[in-house]
């Protein structure tokens, strides 16, 4: 669907690496539907272009993102938008792999973003926290559902039932957080660790990211017929050949994502 062009979203490449900037800093990049909708189809271009293999999340200005634009709640916007949900990716988070550069504040709906991703670069003053319960909202945006699953249940309860705010430093202590950057790097941090992954075989990437995040939903005697459905392809393909022959003839693979 074609939409109408907007500046609430940058979309930026970077080699096979494409940059997704929410680029509302006057609001801490709040989102409205505009602004999903553009994050909606930046995931779309990255799903489907071969030459983009990683995407990275980020937002302009001193915060991630302050979550629901309430304004626009409070007009009747809803910005849930198609298939991929609250953001443009809640829901339905791209194929490739997406990495959160987090600088300042991450909270409510922009947490929910953050967790819907599949790595975490922040800044070591950043800060992440679900504080719906304390606007008389519940999170409904992942954030109550994911974050069980990436913490130990009884620390994911008491941020949920709290609503407070949990400094960056304490989120990597606890193992959510990828790398830990000084104030001001975690893009650049992100960008260079998009790049080792997009490195990489796509086929075999996109593969073990569907791997790593369906299985543990799985049931256990289904787990490795699951995994044979998805796997065999990739050790089919032209590039498993390739990877074989580079590593023989001592050599960088050329990948051709078939």
């Amino acid at each position: 669907m074609t939409r109408p062009a907007t500046d609430k979203v940058r979309a930026e490449r970077h080699g096979s690496v494409l940059v997704i900037t929410l680029n509302r800093p006057g609001v801490r990049n709040a989102i409205d539907t505009e602004t999903a909708w553009a994050v909606c189809d930046a995931l779309d271009v990255l799903d489907a272009d071969p030459a983009l293999a990683v995407g990275v999340l980020t937002g302009a200005g001193p915060t991630f993102c302050a979550g629901m634009d309430l304004k626009a709640f409070l007009a009747g916007e809803r910005p849930s938008v198609g298939a991929r949900g609250f953001a443009g990716v809640v829901e339905g988070p791209p194929v490739k792999p997406l990495i959160a550069a987090v600088e300042g504040a991450a909270v409510a709906g922009g947490f929910e973003i953050v967790l819907a991703c599949d790595l975490i670069v922040a800044a070591e003053d950043a800060r992440f926290g679900l504080p719906e319960v304390r606007r008389g909202l519940a999170a409904a945006g992942g954030g109550l559902m994911r974050l069980p699953r990436r913490l130990p249940y009884h620390l994911a309860m008491e941020w949920a039932l709290t609503g407070e705010f949990i400094p960056a430093t304490i989120a990597a202590r606890l193992g959510l957080v990828n790398r830990l950057t000084p104030p001001g790097s975690a893009l650049d941090v992100a960008v260079e660790l998009a790049g080792v992954i997009g490195a990489n075989a796509p086929l075999a990437v996109a593969a073990t990211k569907r791997i790593v995040a369906e299985s543990p939903g799985w049931p256990l005697e289904e787990e490795f017929r699951r995994q044979r459905e998805i796997t065999e392809p990739v050790r089919a393909s032209d590039d498993a050949r390739e990877g074989a022959l580079a590593f023989r003839q001592k050599r960088a693979p050329r990948w051709t994502g078939h």
